[in-house]
């Protein structure tokens, strides 16, 4: 056994029903994959809510975006016999005139807790998608601390894709749009704590599609302000017949250490099952990689690990660092979160 998480007895710390639904009339149908960070003595998460109405046997609906209303979304529902309708067999999504809804809606919601165990989730969303690109909503929040401003990477989705967005505040009370960042498709964005040199770095998972070339690979680009980014490179790619040979992304924002930067990733085979691994980068030079993880540091292992509403998954983009340990919180497959803690000493054991 290769696992190195010490996962808490508490979990699942979070589950859907600890969350109040965004309007009357629709359920939290998942929580996933949150953002961690400290601020005000606290820990924090931003939890991604995936929400949708309560269905009937004879109209489909889907909760919207809807700016003119006064939470910013609103119910669209139609009769399974309208003309106007059209869906198959995948219940993530249909069509109704013309125009293409998902099933659920994510958006993102503070939650806060004193002891980093005991979280007390906000009763309204924190962070709605706004705009064309984020009409479909918005997920998978990485948060990374770069002097006195919080930077939020994440997933806006919309018929043209999923691209990343980027917020920033300082007090999590005004938040800042600088629109997106890394074009479709693209996702799994984590910035690094602080410059290297006179650039700032960022991981990154762009993913093509359809054609046979490319893959599901993590890259890394520089910025001289973090909104214009380029000298793109393929930095960690999928390995066949290991854990990580379909896709592998970033996690949180990469910890210093003496050794280099070390990055907690996820990696899926193509049985679909989730593990999370670790890869060393130089400190100088973070597009080098020093070492990268033979077996993964965590598997799907507990029973809310393996069974869920997409089951054989751990996936984290929220890592606290104090001292030695790396608190990791984690989506466990796709329905609940949940915490675990790793020894940063142990990781590079393995490593070097």
């Amino acid at each position: 056994m290769t696992d190195k998480a010490k996962r808490f007895s508490q979990n699942p710390l979070l589950r859907p029903e600890d969350v109040k639904p965004s309007l009357d009339g629709i359920v939290v149908e998942c929580l996933l994959n949150p953002g961690a960070f400290t601020f005000q003595g606290k820990t924090w998460l931003l939890l991604r809510v995936a929400e949708r109405p309560e269905q009937t046997d004879d109209t489909v609906s889907a909760l919207v975006i809807d700016p003119s209303t006064k939470d910013g979304l609103r119910i669209l529902s139609s009769q399974k016999s309208d003309p106007d309708l059209a869906y198959g067999d995948d219940p993530r999504s249909f069509v109704y005139q013309e125009n293409t809804y998902l099933t659920t809606l994510s958006h993102l919601r503070l939650a806060s807790s004193d002891d980093g165990i005991h979280f007390q989730v906000m009763p309204t969303p924190t962070l709605i998608g706004e705009g064309e690109l984020e009409t479909f909503g918005i997920e998978d929040c990485r948060v990374a601390q770069i002097g006195g401003h919080y930077y939020l990477t994440y997933t806006a989705v919309s018929k043209w894709g999923y691209g990343v967005g980027m917020i920033s505040t300082e007090d999590w009370q005004h938040f800042t749009r600088h629109g997106m960042i890394f074009p479709p498709n693209n996702k799994d964005c984590a910035l690094f704590p602080e410059k290297v040199g006179e650039r700032y770095f960022a991981l990154h998972r762009p993913t093509l599609g359809g054609t046979g070339l490319g893959g599901n690979n993590i890259w890394i680009s520089q910025s001289p302000d973090l909104l214009h980014w380029g000298e793109h490179t393929c930095l960690l790619t999928t390995r066949s017949g290991m854990w990580d040979s379909a896709r592998v992304g970033a996690g949180a924002a990469p910890t210093r250490t003496e050794a280099g930067w070390l990055e907690i990733y996820h990696g899926a085979n193509e049985q679909n099952r989730y593990c999370l691994g670790a890869v060393l980068l130089d400190l100088d030079d973070p597009t080098k990689v020093i070492a990268r993880s033979e077996k993964p540091l965590m598997e799907p292992l507990a029973e809310y690990e393996i069974n869920g509403f997409f089951g054989n998954v751990v996936f984290a983009n929220g890592v606290i660092e104090n001292g030695d340990t790396l608190t990791v919180y984690y989506g466990a497959s796709d329905l609940v979160v949940c915490g675990a803690t790793f020894s940063i000493k142990e990781i590079l054991d393995t490593l070097l």
